[in-house]
């Protein structure tokens, strides 16, 4: 049997042969790189690669360490707050005089803010550090000046509880103070009289507190006008003064301490209604009582006294 011809197809045909296998190997190809994209953009939305997952979990380490700094900066903040009002109270009660003022805090905190808006996050972060530092820097030398006021207070003749530092009633609500220092309507009189105290309207027979160590000097009616009346000489030129009283549980001469019931609350002498009227003071010369809370009142609490004080322009007495 005679072998079979091998035959090939005519050369155009294999030029088109040749150009639909390169076709179909163009397409899939195209389609391998469609299917490989695909998976790529899927992937990458679903799931963080390696090093996308070590930059996330850097990145919420850095925002809980940034709340962290936040709060503990606003902590710091109110502390120094805190200090630098007593500061004040301190030195301008006891020394006649005004504290150093921090350079940190003279500038305009509107300013500040401004700036900060304005501010990347890379700047924030490192203002917050720094800020941060130089807060708790501030704070040890805060820390130095009270070192350097209870000194001061040491040396003094007599001792700290000396000084007229709490109210003489029992006030924790701040709203028993109805009259401060300074010019008020008189009750009877109407018409604006100098108020050497302040007034506490309190229920009759009411404890009344010294408030600081002292030895009474005054303990009876002392007029028609302030009624029963107790005064106290604290020493180192301070005297307080109580009146309008309905009972009296000391006697001149007697030593009492601070926190002392001393009398009862009433109504006795030129008296609006049953009331307490309280004086401090200085050297002979009447000061303002209220600047001799600040052994109990944090800064918001006698901001507030203030305001309520100064809500009344008449006093009881």
């Amino acid at each position: 049997m005679a072998a079979r011809k091998k035959t090939f197809p005519p050369l155009e045909n294999r030029h088109t042969i040749i150009k639909r296998r390169l076709s179909r190997l163009f397409v899939n190809l195209l389609v391998l790189l469609g299917a490989g994209v695909l998976y790529y953009v899927v992937f990458s939305f679903l799931f963080d690669t390696p090093q996308e997952h070590k930059v996330r979990k850097s990145t919420d380490e850095l925002r809980r360490e940034y709340a962290a700094l936040a709060e503990r900066l606003g902590q710091i903040e109110e502390v120094i707050d805190n200090v630098e009002e007593r500061d004040r109270n301190v030195f301008g009660i006891l020394f006649e005089s005004e504290p150093y003022v921090l350079d940190e805090y003279a500038a305009s905190h509107w300013d500040r803010m401004e700036q900060l808006l304005a501010a990347s996050n890379r700047h924030l972060g490192t203002y917050l550090l720094e800020h941060t530092d130089a807060l708790a820097h501030d704070l040890d030398r805060l820390d130095g000046s009270f070192d350097t006021i209870r000194t001061r207070i040491t040396a003094l003749d007599g001792t700290p509880d000396a000084i007229p530092a709490i109210q003489p009633v029992i006030n924790d609500d701040l709203t028993l103070l109805t009259a401060s220092f300074g010019m008020r309507i008189h009750p009877f009189y109407k018409s604006l009289s100098q108020h050497n105290g302040v007034d506490f309207t309190v229920p009759e027979g009411s404890r009344i507190f010294a408030t600081a160590d002292g030895t009474v000097t005054e303990a009876t009616r002392r007029s028609s006008t302030s009624g029963l009346t107790v005064t106290i000489d604290h020493g180192n030129g301070y005297q307080t003064r109580y009146g309008h009283l309905s009972e009296i549980s000391v006697k001149k001469g007697q030593k009492v301490n601070r926190g002392d019931i001393i009398a009862l609350s009433g109504n006795s002498g030129l008296s609006l209604a049953p009331h307490l009227h309280y004086e401090v003071i200085r050297d002979g010369k009447p000061v303002d009582p209220i600047d001799y809370f600040f052994l109990e009142l944090t800064p918001r609490e006698y901001r507030s006294l203030q305001n309520i004080a100064q809500s009344g322009m008449q006093s009881f007495d």
